[in-house]
C-alpha cells in the first residue's frame, strides 16, 4: 500500500505484534523543495537513513507490517512533535520553552541538515509548514498507531521497533566496556519506552548475528519512542540505529559491496525480532 505520505508492506498473514517503522528514509525530493533549498540534491540527502527501508523489507516476510515514510526528512522529520516548529524558520512561529531540537534547526520541519548547514536563504510561511504537517505528517502517525492498535487487539501487545541508521562518526569515539566501536545503538529513553526483558531479547538478536551492540548512547530515541513507548499498557517503543558504515558510501550516498551481506544478516534478525513479538503478552513482558 502506497500513499503520498508512506509505504506499507503488510504480510499475507500476520503473526507477530512487531509493527516496524522506517520515518527517515524517505526520498520524495520534490522538484519545488529542490529548487528552493540552496543545497544540492547530494548534500540534503546527507540527513536521509538511506535504504534503511530496503534493509528492513524483509519484515512483511516473518509476519510484521513495515510502515517506512515518502517523503524525505529534509523536508519533514516524522521523529518530532507536530508542534515543534522554529520560529527561526517558519514566520509566526512562536518559541515555545527551550526545546534543544528546534534550537539547533531539527525541528519538524528542518532549518538544517548534517553539519548545521542551512537548507533555505529566506523562511517559511506558516501555511507551507502546515500544509506538509496535514499531508504527510497526519496520515504517517494515524496510520502508525493503527497498526499498534491492531496489534494490540489481535496479540495483547505490540512492539514498535523504530529504524533508523547513524551517520560513523557519531559513533566513532564511542565504545562499549569491552573496547568495541558500536555497530547498533537500542534506544529506549533509558528503560522508559519499553520492557527490559523485551530490549534484552532484541540485543540478543543484533548479538547472535555477529554485531556490537551498545543501549541509549549517543541516541536514546525521540519524539516516536517517546510518544508511543508505553509499557504499562503493553506498548513498547524501541530505536534502533545501524552504522551506516556496514552497508553504505556516506559520500555517495550508495550502497557499498556489504551491502546485499548486510541485509542477509539483518534479515535474520528481523526474524528473530518478529518472534519476540509472536509470543503472548505476559511471557514476552516477564
Amino acid at each position: 500500500m502506497h500513499s503520498a505520505a508512506y509505504a506499507l508492506e503488510m504480510p499475507a498473514e500476520r503473526t507477530s505484534c512487531v509493527v516496524f517503522s522506517s520515518p527517515h528514509s524517505g526520498r520524495n525530493y520534490l522538484p519545488g523543495f529542490l529548487d528552493r533549498s540552496v543545497l544540492n540534491r547530494n548534500v540534503i540527502r546527507s540527513s536521509e537513513d538511506a535504504f534503511v527501508d530496503q534493509l528492513f523489507a524483509s519484515a512483511s516476510i516473518h509476519g510484521a507490517p513495515l510502515i517506512a515514510a515518502q517523503m524525505p526528512r529534509a523536508f519533514l522529520d516524522l521523529n518530532r512533535s507536530a508542534e515543534e516548529l522554529d520560529p527561526a524558520l517558519i514566520l509566526g512561529a512562536r518559541r515555545q520553552g527551550h526545546n534543544p531540537r528546534v534550537v539547533s534547526g531539527l525541528g519538524v520541519i528542518p532549518r538544517v541538515v548534517s553539519n548545521g548547514r542551512a537548507i533555505y536563504s529566506g523562511k517559511l510561511t506558516m501555511d507551507e509548514a502546515r500544509l506538509r504537517i496535514d499531508t504527510y505528517w497526519r496520515p504517517y502517525h494515524a496510520r502508525l498507531k493503527s497498526l499498534l492498535a491492531e496489534s494490540i487487539d489481535m496479540f495483547g501487545q505490540a512492539i514498535l521497533i523504530d529504524c533508523h541508521s547513524m551517520p560513523h562518526e557519531a559513533v566513532a569515539m564511542a565504545g562499549n566496556p569491552k573496547g568495541r566501536r558500536p555497530e547498533i545503538v537500542l534506544g529506549d529513553r533509558f528503560g522508559a519506552s519499553a520492557s527490559g526483558v523485551i530490549v534484552d531479547q532484541i540485543e540478543a538478536a543484533f548479538s547472535c548475528a555477529g554485531l556490537t551492540v551498545a543501549r541509549n548512547t549517543p541516541f536514546a530515541g525521540a519524539y516516536v519512542t517517546q510518544t508511543y513507548g508505553r509499557p504499562a499498557r503493553h506498548q513498547h517503543a524501541i530505536q534502533i540505529e545501524i552504522d551506516r558504515a556496514l552497508y553504505m558510501n556516506e559520500n555517495t550516498i550508495e550502497p557499498n559491496a556489504n551491502f546485499l551481506a548486510f541485509r542477509d544478516i539483518l534479515e535474520e534478525v528481523i526474524a528473530d525480532i518478529a518472534r519476540i513479538g509472536s509470543q503472548p503478552a505476559r511471557l514476552a513482558a516477564e
